[in-house]
């Protein structure tokens, strides 16, 4: 936004507030004088970055019956079983690409040959303080899967085609449909 002069109105934090921290996210608020000179809290919780993996597996008939690789999980927090793309924390140091690998082989139990790094973006910005990445995969080979002590995954397996229609059927889930948009949107689907 910029004011009648054409300048730039200024947005300034005058406290940032951790209120919590738990293992898996911080909470607060930053105390923000607006462009008008009020102030308000916004409230946040950050969020480590995560990778979702477009993970694409040959078909016994060729190409025209390649399937994605997908998780079926309990998610307690909103108490239901979801159908999802692999997914995980990018761990410090980790880049995207090599997150996606070692979540998808820790997930599934297959390592990809081959990476790209599809997006990345912030999600849910007037909430939360998180970036997530897409990555595609393919060239799946067998590896050792190792899941965490709070995973409990069925690996299922969805024909290309039908993908975005499974993931769309309740409960759908954002970073399933967002990937699966992206990889189609770049020609990987």
């Amino acid at each position: 936004m910029t004011d009648d002069a054409g300048e730039p109105e200024e947005w300034t934090v005058i406290e940032s507030v951790t209120e919590y921290e738990t293992p898996w996210y911080d909470g607060g608020y930053d105390l923000v004088r607006q462009p008008d000179g009020t102030e308000k809290r916004y409230y946040w919780a950050s969020l480590p970055p995560a990778v979702v993996v477009v993970a694409r597996t040959d078909g016994p008939e060729g190409p025209a019956g390649d399937e994605l690789l997908f998780v079926e999980q309990y998610r307690p927090t909103v108490g239901e079983h979801h159908l999802e793309l692999p997914a995980g924390i990018v761990e410090d140091g980790e880049s995207y690409t090599a997150a996606a690998a070692r979540e998808l082989e820790e997930e599934t139990g297959f390592r990809p040959e081959t990476t790209v790094l599809l997006e990345e973006y912030a999600v849910a910005t007037g909430l939360l303080r998180h970036d997530r990445a897409v990555v595609y995969a393919d060239g799946l080979v067998p590896g050792e899967r190792a899941l965490d002590t709070n995973e409990f995954l069925e690996l299922r397996r969805v024909p290309v085609e039908d993908a975005l229609d499974r993931a769309r059927e309740a409960p759908a889930n954002d970073a399933t449909i967002d990937g699966l948009l992206l990889a189609k949107a770049d020609g990987f689907l």
